[in-house]
């Protein structure tokens, strides 16, 4: 008889940030597919009794198809297994979960979405930037800054999000900074905009820059920030001198 398959958000890096429900699920799954973002101290709480297997894939490294984790994962609901399948991050923000469910649909396996804390919001949070602000900031966007080559709609419009929002978040971007900030500043954002970029959010590896929009290129180059990092634009950043918590507990 076929079972249900999980799809949960394991939290943006800092292992006591995963919710109560995904720490239940995987105390009780028969077998848990995780990747490359969850750490190593959820890892470390799968029962041995549970199979484990590895999906981990980063930007233009595959480390296993993902068209094969779907099948893999359908198999094993088939064969009356209870599986898990853990994220990074959220897995309905850029986390890819909305393409194993649809999978999932398609092959009349159950399926439940377990919400996990996105990067966006732990790591700004754990660097002391609130992404709303009364005074500073009313609306927000997450952007990725790796899209999929093969979409056949319209790319990202950064002319448009220059001036949509206050306050803009982008995932994956990192190695794409430079032709982002250009675009930006081609597009009318002021060098001036304060921009902060939070490397390995929410864990022991935490690292934080700000600078602006004019200088944020060479200071992230200076600095050799590395993914997985987010980057943050609006005048929110400008908090973070006062709120950033993390080195002063």
């Amino acid at each position: 008889m076929t079972n249900k398959v999980f799809i949960c958000g394991a939290g943006p890096g800092d292992p006591e940030l995963i919710t109560v429900k995904a720490m239940k699920l995987l105390k009780s799954c028969d077998v848990v597919f995780y990747d490359r973002l969850v750490s190593r101290e959820i890892i470390d709480q799968i029962p041995s009794k549970s199979e484990t297997i590895f999906v981990g894939r980063s930007v233009g490294d595959a480390a296993t198809h993902q068209d094969y984790t779907n099948k893999l994962m359908v198999a094993h609901a088939k064969k009356g297994k209870r599986v898990l399948r853990l994220k990074g991050g959220d897995p309905f923000i850029f986390g890819r979960g909305a393409e194993e469910a649809e999978y999932l649909f398609k092959h009349n396996v159950k399926f439940e979405i377990v919400p996990g804390i996105t990067s966006a919001i732990g790591s700004a949070a754990y660097a002391g930037i609130p992404l709303t602000h009364r005074r500073f900031s009313s609306s927000v966007a997450i952007v990725t800054g790796h899209e999929d080559p093969s979409k056949n709609e319209p790319g990202v419009n950064w002319s448009k999000l220059a001036f949509a929002v206050d306050t803009l978040v982008i995932l994956m971007g990192i190695e794409h900074l430079s032709r982002i900030v250009g675009i930006l500043i081609n597009s009318g954002m002021k060098k001036s905009t304060e921009v902060a970029i939070i490397e390995n959010g929410t864990t022991r590896k935490q690292r934080e820059i700000t600078g602006n929009l004019g200088n944020i290129v060479l200071k992230a180059l200076s600095a050799k920030i590395e993914a997985p990092a987010i980057i943050i634009f609006g005048k929110v950043v400008s908090l973070h001198k006062k709120l950033a918590w993390l080195n002063r507990s």
